[in-house]
């Protein structure tokens, strides 16, 4: 029995899905279904209980499972001590990351970082909130970056950054020649919004709530790229993390004004799974995301 069969076995269990542990461990979903019986037939037991219609361990699987976790475990812990007594930093860092955050905070992380352990491959994944959690719970990625981190019993949260919210609009909206602008002035006109369910667009949400207004877009999109453009188009104003249009403003395409009544930001954060041990490579590169700065080899 090799570690990769209990590694296959901990994402079946963990996913509750043939295909998604499948994909995970680039194999056929065929493969996983064998991989399954051929563990059945080793310890001689019943895994999973076919009578129920829902994905549901016996009480030898559930143990097994338990057991398997443990082996995972010592198995990566043994990996980062070898790595270390070796002092190599080299291996692969899987990263899921939300749009705005991959595309405008962390290009100039990876690159300085790169430049320091060039033996270091970095592959970047982008997802929408909901599924870069999901991503680090089911171990399909090392480390996941997410804003207004949730709370959650099997994640780690550590503080990465802060981005100021500003107001976008055209050049030349009436908006735009303000120093600042109130969110009653906001919502006296055509407002664009992100998604409901994403964490900037309730943390945007709350703040008109307080100040007892409402906000009701007149277009709606999952990512800050859209959003921008439809700004740009005089479609409508919108409320954006400031780091996000600062190309836009240098061009002239968009004008960026602060909110006034508070300083409002979105906190960032680096995400990963709760009691996992940590690489050397991915140790230096949670450094390299909190001080700004890379620990050389």
């Amino acid at each position: 029995m090799h570690v990769e069969n209990f590694k296959i076995f901990a994402d079946l269990v963990e996913s509750q899905s043939f295909s998604k542990s499948a994909r995970l461990n680039g194999i056929t979903q065929s493969a996983v279904s064998q991989q399954l019986r051929a563990m059945e037939r080793k310890f001689n037991i019943l895994i999973i209980d076919r009578s129920q219609k829902q994905f549901r361990l016996t009480r030898e699987g559930q143990r097994l499972y338990d057991a398997a976790k443990e082996i995972l475990h010592e198995y990566e812990k043994l990996q980062s001590e070898l790595q270390e007594m070796k002092k190599v930093i080299s291996g692969t860092i899987r990263l899921a990351t939300i749009y705005s955050i991959g595309l405008h905070e962390l290009p100039p992380f990876i690159k300085r970082f790169l430049q320091h352990f060039p033996s270091v491959n970095v592959r970047v994944e982008y997802r929408r909130s909901n599924l870069v959690y999901d991503d680090i719970v089911h171990n399909a990625v090392d480390l996941g970056l997410v804003a207004f981190p949730a709370k959650l019993r099997q994640i780690e949260i550590i503080p990465f950054r802060e981005d100021e919210l500003v107001l976008i609009c055209p050049p030349d909206h009436p908006l735009a020649k303000n120093k600042s602008v109130s969110t009653a002035a906001i919502a006296n006109h055509k407002f664009i919004g992100f998604d409901p369910d994403i964490p900037t667009r309730k943390a945007i949400d709350a703040i008109f709530r307080d100040k007892k207004l409402e906000l009701d877009p007149v277009m709606e999109f999952d990512n800050i790229e859209t959003v921008k453009r439809a700004v740009e188009i005089d479609a409508g104003v919108a409320i954006v993390p400031k780091t996000t249009v600062l190309q836009e403003v240098k061009q002239g395409t968009l004008v960026a004004v602060n909110l006034s009544g508070g300083r409002y930001t979105r906190p960032l954060a680096i995400i990963h799974r709760k009691g996992r041990s940590l690489t050397p490579a991915l140790r230096k590169f949670i450094h390299t995301l909190t001080t700004n700065e890379t620990v050389l080899p």
